[in-house]
């Protein structure tokens, strides 16, 4: 699975209590009741094999990484207490905390990291973030391709000291830390239990798993043994639909709705915009069409450029979406570095959108069928609507809808990059970021070849600026000029077609403390301060 719409959804009716190699879990007077839309179960609790954004809240409340983000999106220590960087910048040597523990009261050590970061690269895990996301420490691609079982540049100098060689010097590994194929994993109960683990861990994070209810919640209690151990519980209830939510919050059995990639519905916003509740900010996020560049139309940068100019995504935002999204005509999100320097987008133009056609030689009768596919969730088939009501006004051309389930559109993404002649021809799609650096959106999505690049858009001078950028450390300036530049080429061939940046709106009761929300999701900067007053 390659983007953050990309949810994975397993309808099981099986009842699965998990109960076994937890600590005693002690009867909790406050319990947090948090909504997780859009999906309908976790596929595991497996950190290497999580995947979008409602399997990583969770991860991230089960599990410790080394290090992980404060309420203002610094790196700050974790399950490490300190670090130092070598004078080249290819060298980190982290310090685990005294007394660092796992939710059964096993130390966690050094060995536990390295198995771990390990274990996200390995094939047979069948992950694809850790691949992706630690492929700049030494030996994880040979660990990664199969040719080496063990994670040259992640040694345990002793039971506390974990030293991580990287490849090239990098402004953002340690923000890639901080995401889920990183959390520390139990290597003892992993290599006891390697097949049944993932479905009862052992935990190093800030909670444990009381119990997994298959298809309706999941329910976690404070871990002890954590360095910011909390107070209150929390039940991660499963709702598909963001409508069902959003009645359960009103009706007093939530107490947080709206997440990352499933905001309260639009057509709900008005109505509670005036309460205390309602939290709102921008995300880091943007909802894109994505084409496939290795087939016809879409490998015709002209037949990428109509569609993007008959787009009217003031409408599409202000009207349809009731104004709770921003229009965008660039990759990069509101907030992101370099998303204040300035891109020359392709805004909506239907005589350009014609006259684009023209030059690529098409016309509605000579196009073709043309598919556009989307995963079944939140608002995406009004806006899929939308757009197919535009291409049709503003092009002349039919286009198709095809929804899927977002399991099946998920699969079908992965086709796409892995056989693009029998891919997709184009999809409505999100990325939200894992951590908050123009990398995340620029090299990362649309790099020759790179593994998030599902539609194969390709340019020799994007790549040469972008690996330029990515290695670039010590001038901010200029390394954000870079990815400017790159983006700039990127909006100009419609590697993406940007639509909107979504806005977190969500519901949280006033009583709920500890939490902060921000472009990055919802966050919460020290568990033990979290709570739910009266």
């Amino acid at each position: 699975m390659k983007t953050r719409s990309t949810a994975l959804l397993f309808l099981m009716s099986v009842l699965l209590v998990l109960s076994t190699a937890l600590a005693p879990v002690s009867a909790q007077s406050d319990t947090l009741r948090w909504s997780l839309e859009g999906i309908n179960d976790l596929v595991s609790l497996d950190p290497a094999k999580a995947s979008d954004s409602q399997g990583f809240t969770v991860i991230g409340l089960l599990y410790g990484g080394l290090v992980r983000l404060d309420g203002d999106l610094h790196v700050i220590p974790d399950v490490a207490e300190s670090w130092t960087t070598s004078d080249d910048g290819l060298t980190y040597t982290f310090t685990l905390r005294e007394g660092a523990a796992f939710s059964d009261g096993t130390p966690i050590t050094a060995d536990d990291v390295v198995w771990s970061l390990t274990h996200a690269l390995d094939p047979n895990t069948g992950g694809w973030t850790g691949p992706f996301y630690l492929s700049n420490i030494v030996g994880a691609n040979a660990v990664a391709d199969g040719s080496a079982t063990e994670l040259s540049g992640a040694v345990a100098v002793d039971a506390r000291t974990v030293q991580i060689s990287i490849n090239q010097p990098s402004a953002y590994f340690l923000s890639q830390l901080t995401f889920g194929s990183a959390k520390i994993v139990s290597k003892a109960q992993a290599e006891a239990d390697p097949t049944g683990w993932e479905n009862a861990p052992v935990t190093s994070g800030a909670y444990q798993v009381q119990e997994w209810n298959r298809g309706q919640n999941i329910v976690l209690a404070p871990n002890p043994n954590y360095w910011q151990a909390p107070s209150v519980s929390i039940t991660l209830s499963f709702n598909p639909d963001s409508e069902t939510a959003y009645q359960l919050y009103r009706t007093g059995e939530l107490d947080i709705v709206g997440s990352q990639q499933n905001g309260i519905p639009p057509t709900h916003v008005a109505e509670v915009q005036s309460l205390p509740d309602f939290q709102s900010t921008s995300l880091f996020a943007v909802r894109y069409i994505g084409f496939n560049n290795m087939i016809a139309p879409f490998n015709d940068v002209n037949v990428r450029r109509a569609f993007a100019l008959a787009i009217d995504k003031a409408t599409l935002a202000n009207n349809v979406l009731q104004g709770t999204v921003v229009p965008t005509d660039r990759i990069l999100p509101l907030g992101i570095p370099a998303s204040e320097l300035p891109i020359e987008g392709l805004s909506f133009d239907p005589a350009a959108a014609q006259a684009a056609l023209a030059e690529a030689g098409v016309t509605p009768e000579s196009i073709g069928p043309v598919t556009l596919t989307y995963g079944v969730e939140g608002d995406n088939e009004r806006v899929v609507t939308v757009l197919q009501a535009m291409w049709q006004e503003n092009l002349g051309i039919s286009v198709t809808l095809e929804p899927l389930e977002l399991t099946t559109f998920s699969s079908r993404l992965n086709d796409t990059y892995q056989t693009p002649e029998s891919g997709l021809q184009m999809y409505y799609s999100v990325w939200g970021a894992d951590y908050p650096d123009p990398q995340n959106f620029i090299s990362q999505q649309l790099r020759t070849d790179v593994g998030n690049n599902n539609g194969h858009y390709s340019n020799a001078e994007f790549d040469a600026l972008v690996d330029q950028a990515d290695v670039l450390v010590g001038d901010v300036d200029a390394r954000l000029a870079l990815y400017n530049h790159a983006e700039q080429i990127a909006v100009s061939e419609v590697g993406w077609l940007p639509l909107y940046n979504p806005s977190l709106n969500i519901l949280v009761n006033p009583r709920v403390q500890g939490i902060v929300f921000n472009g990055q999701g919802l966050i919460i900067p020290d568990f033990s301060a979290l709570s739910i007053g009266s």
